[in-house]
């Protein structure tokens, strides 16, 4: 029996996940091969290692081709690209505290959004296979959710933002791409370490968990903790993620480790700013 534990001792957010991924050895090639299936251009990925606090990890980077030249500051990422921009018409910039960055991406892109259908349409059309699929639109419906009830819109009008939606897109598919490479039988993960105090948003001030993350974390039901750390550690992306692939939660369990990968996060914090899995096999009796 394959089982995969999802230790979230720092949080977790899209691109952590594809880059502990990577690190636990899914093929990059493989990856990048079933991303062009989509159809979706306009982004380039970067694959890089990142030491926290001694640890080296894999570091997953979506850059917007049209935003390259700016790279050095649009895509100062905490933890992600992942969810600053999974809003309707606006950019909560809660993005893993590079709260000034979010919104240039997405003042550039104001004419271009897609809703939950677009996204859905844009997976259902391409060349995936049928479990990648439905994990994927499992992943946004939880996302869509969330964000329509916090809200107060119908699911409908809740927008991804052009800028936002490849970045999501790319993070939430490339997850389901590399879980289903893995022929995984049971996912454990554990508790979410939640950060805590504000970050700024266009509205104003928002408390950590934000509040999609939060919603998220009660559809799926996720157990979470804070340790006092200052800054986000679980956005949307993530939770989503964890709520749609959680077979379980608890503690690391019973099992023989095989593989072991280290996704990194930009920021720094007190405690590595990383997602760690293991990989292993649980013998049945």
């Amino acid at each position: 029996m394959n089982i995969l534990y999802m230790d979230c001792f720092s949080g977790i957010s899209g691109n952590m996940t594809i880059g502990a991924f990577l690190d636990l050895g899914v093929d990059e090639k493989m990856l990048t091969n079933e991303l062009n299936k989509l159809n979706v251009d306009g982004y380039k990925i970067e694959i890089s290692k990142k030491v926290k606090n001694g640890i080296e990890g894999t570091y997953f980077d979506v850059i917007l081709e049209d935003e390259e030249h700016e790279h050095e500051h649009e895509h100062s990422h905490e933890h992600d690209h992942d969810h600053a921009h999974l809003e309707h018409e606006h950019s909560h910039n809660h993005d893993h505290n590079h709260d000034e960055n979010a919104h240039h991406l997405d003042d550039h892109h104001q004419h271009l959004h897609r809703n939950l259908y677009d996204v859905e349409k844009i997976i259902d059309d391409s060349e995936l296979s049928q479990n990648v699929k439905d994990l994927s639109k499992k992943i946004f419906n939880y996302v869509a959710v969330a964000e329509a009830k916090v809200h107060g819109k119908a699911i409908s009008e809740v927008h991804f933002h052009e800028v936002g939606a490849i970045d999501s897109i790319v993070d939430i598919i490339g997850t389901a791409i590399c879980v289903d490479s893995l022929n995984i039988d049971k996912i454990v993960v554990s508790k979410l370490h939640v950060g805590m105090g504000f970050v700024k948003c266009q509205h104003g001030l928002m408390p950590i968990p934000a509040p999609a993350t939060l919603e998220i974390i009660k559809n799926g039901k996720i157990p979470v903790y804070s340790k006092g750390i200052e800054g986000e550690l679980v956005t949307p992306t993530g939770a989503a993620i964890v709520a749609a692939l959680a077979d379980e939660f608890g503690n690391q369990p019973d099992m023989e480790i095989e593989k072991i990968g280290y996704g990194s996060g930009f920021k720094d914090f007190e405690i590595p700013n990383m997602l760690r899995l293991t990989l292993g096999k649980k013998k049945l009796i």
